[in-house]
């Protein structure tokens, strides 16, 4: 049976930090907009901030639909979502609103230092989620799967670029400064780190 909680707290917090990949969906206000669901997984990219707030590394290698529907006025609206793979069945959810802070944000240089993947190579922003309802679900269909361990090419190919070649890469990409649906995205050039 289902249940919603007030915080993140005690065993959620626990289940959170204990999971190796979570999901984030968002969609833009426009009913004809594409929803996107995407998967998050590098150990370290994901932190909670306090009772309330969760902050999570955005990577460089895909689109930037996420960014773009946070940034759309009037949106901001984002889940969260981990599963048990192992262990006693569960299915959480974080509905909340989030935020982009990017490179040049003077609060990129105060997030980075939470997460233990310290401003893992190909970082482009952090994504801060607001909690307005956490609950969770059974997961009695979800099948019972082996962590083996971290892919590691994403960090070892951003690891080999430089700044300049990250700013380059992240520019030549499609839908990275404007999402599928038309609407900003990732600022570009990409911003510079702030000191």
């Amino acid at each position: 049976m289902g249940q919603r909680y007030a915080r993140i707290e005690g065993r959620i917090r626990t289940f959170i930090e204990q999971q190796p990949v979570f999901f984030t969906a968002t969609a833009p206000l426009d009913g004809e907009g594409h929803v996107n669901l995407s998967p998050k997984g590098r150990s370290g990219s994901l932190v909670v901030l306090d009772e309330h707030t969760l902050a999570y590394l955005d990577f460089g290698g895909s689109g930037a639909e996420t960014i773009a529907h946070l940034r759309e006025e009037g949106n901001g609206r984002i889940t969260l979502m981990w599963c048990a793979f192992a262990g006693p069945p569960k299915v959480l959810r974080v509905h909340g609103s989030g935020e982009a802070v990017f490179r040049d944000d003077p609060r990129w240089s105060e997030l980075i230092g939470q997460f233990s993947a310290a401003d893992g190579p190909g970082a482009r922003a952090i994504v801060v989620v607001h909690a307005r309802r956490i609950s969770d679900a059974c997961g009695f269909a979800v099948p019972f799967m082996d962590y083996r361990e971290e892919r590691t090419q994403h960090a070892e190919h951003f690891g080999r670029k430089s700044d300049e070649e990250f700013a380059a890469y992240c520019a030549k990409k499609e839908h990275v400064g404007v999402s599928l649906d038309g609407l900003p995205a990732l600022p570009l050039p990409l911003p510079q780190r702030s000191a």
